[in-house]
């Protein structure tokens, strides 16, 4: 007979895997956008869909998936969500057009949104408290360095073979998290009868599903259509109005995909607050570095996916620790102490660049980006295990599928709003800068083509062009930090030390 611990590292093999599947496909889609927008032939901000509807249906849909858990079941749910993305990552590799492939993308979405809430919430019901920080640190340091090494065998596969090799990467993890999932995931993993007969919140889905629609449409097609566009305030205007509508639903709904009661408790409201502001910043960072890398600097796709490994390698190493550190002293002081950290760490990837390039527009990585790297997974290995935690300790088990769906959602609409806003941000950025660059030898159709950012083909304009990008791209870092900021504000002043009885003696 297998030990409990025994039956426990199956569960967290299980969950990690299956959340690393989810991670990785929304980091390593970024290392091979450069080559989709240049094989494609389509604009920065038309690219932006590959990533924008995988976002989009994570975030829109994850809380149905918490929901469908606590009601029919986290390993069943847990598994079907595989299954799914399993299939979606099939469709992307065999995608003849961007329009098939952002079809797909949408379909991983929903695969993510059903298993990504019943990963955490398995761990949630399985694990004993004094053991939950440290099995989901470790489950965030699993699924980080998992992740890391999606972006370095992508970009290598995509060198050497296809960029559609990079979907297949998909097929076996999504096996073995099947295998380890029925092998080893109780069929009950903590929840209620209650839940079991409460109405699932389709309405709601719906509603929140076409709002963020909506906005994410408005704000990508502003770059190209200006926001006087009526298709575009339209689409604006519509999607305020249906979440507006969401947020009423809520309100009367006798089971509600978000429970009002849930953010009458402080420390709920104020994790996940954080949480937008951080992830927020953290999607802008790692959807701009690659082009930074590749269009900018020269990298090929390997190398940009090999840039991110240090700051996933010390997120790994410290994880772990870091989840412990929660447990005896609470989450505040992680969560202030790290997003400050990785802050100085965004404004060192967005400053150094520019101070340390040559005179064609370049730099050194170990001088320009690895030290940045470096400090930005310091500080984020001080923030993944407590936020998460600080999340599910401030909800009852039963209704941990819903409180950790509601946590990833906002994490990946942080993702969605900060990609679709700084891109917009960005193209108008880039055209004010490259056209100071240009001031000596003004070139109109230069600029007529500035929505390509630095992916535009002028080779007589090719240092003006990595000198506007780079400048944009600081500017982009300095938003991140100023997130990073408001993120440890919030921790601080909504977020609770642990109590005197939870902390060392001196």
């Amino acid at each position: 007979m297998k030990s409990p611990s025994f039956n426990r590292l199956g569960i967290l093999t299980a969950t990690i895997l299956g959340s690393s599947m989810v991670i990785m496909d929304s980091t390593v889609v970024n290392v091979i956008l450069p080559r989709l927008q240049t094989e494609f032939q389509v604009s920065a901000d038309q690219i932006q869909w590959v990533v924008e509807a995988y976002f989009l249906f994570l975030s829109a849909l994850i809380l149905l998936g918490g929901a469908l858990g606590d009601r029919f079941g986290r390993k069943c749910i847990f598994q079907l969500g595989t299954v799914l993305f399993i299939a979606a990552s099939l469709g992307c590799a065999l995608a003849g057009s961007l329009l098939q492939l952002t079809v797909a993308r949408a379909l991983q979405g929903i695969g993510g949104a059903l298993l990504t809430p019943g990963s955490l919430a398995i761990i949630n019901a399985t694990f004993p408290k004094a053991e939950r920080g440290r099995a989901i640190g470790t489950w965030a340091g699993f699924s980080a360095i998992t992740s890391a090494l999606g972006p370095v065998l992508g970009g290598w596969l995509t060198e050497e073979f296809s960029w559609r090799s990079v979907f297949l990467l998909n097929l076996p993890l999504g096996l073995l998290t099947l295998h380890f999932a029925r092998k080893f995931v109780p069929a009950n993993c903590g929840e209620s009868e209650k839940s079991g007969r409460s109405r699932l919140d389709y309405r709601g889905a719906l509603t929140s599903t076409f709002g963020l629609a909506g906005i994410t449409f408005g704000l990508i097609e502003s770059s190209r259509l200006g926001f006087q566009d009526p298709r575009v305030f339209g689409s604006l205007g519509a999607g305020a109005l249906l979440l507006a509508h969401f947020l009423w639903l809520e309100l009367r709904t006798p089971s509600p995909l978000l429970p009002p009661e849930l953010f009458r408790s402080r420390a709920f409201t104020g994790a996940n607050f954080s949480t937008f502001l951080l992830y927020g910043a953290l999607g802008g960072v790692f959807f701009f570095l690659p082009f930074n890398l590749i269009q900018v600097q020269g990298f090929t796709p390997t190398q940009a996916g090999a840039a991110n490994l240090p700051f996933v390698l010390i997120l790994f190493i410290l994880s772990r620790w870091t989840g412990g550190f929660h447990d005896r002293y609470g989450p505040r002081y992680p969560l202030v102490g790290g997003s400050l950290i990785a802050g100085v760490g965004f404004l060192l990837l967005g400053f150094l660049p520019g101070l340390l390039a040559g005179p064609t527009g370049q730099a050194g990585y170990w001088s320009a980006f690895f030290p940045g790297l470096i400090v930005f997974g310091i500080g984020m290995s001080f923030c993944v295990s407590p936020l998460t935690t600080a999340v599910l300790e401030s909800v009852p088990t039963e209704h941990s599928g819903v409180g950790s769906g509601i946590n990833n959602a906002i994490a990946r609409f942080a993702g969605l709003i900060a990609i679709a806003v700084m891109t917009l941000l960005i193209l108008r950025s880039f055209k004010i800068h490259l056209k100071s660059e240009l001031l000596h030898a003004p070139n109109a159709a230069i600029l007529a083509r500035a929505s390509e950012l630095a992916a535009l083909d002028a080779p007589e304009a090719r240092v003006e062009i990595r000198r506007a990008y780079l400048a944009s791209f600081r500017e982009l870092m300095g938003l991140s930090f100023l997130l990073a900021l408001g993120s440890a504000l919030c921790a601080f002043f909504t977020l609770k030390q642990a109590p005197p009885a939870a902390r060392p003696k001196s």
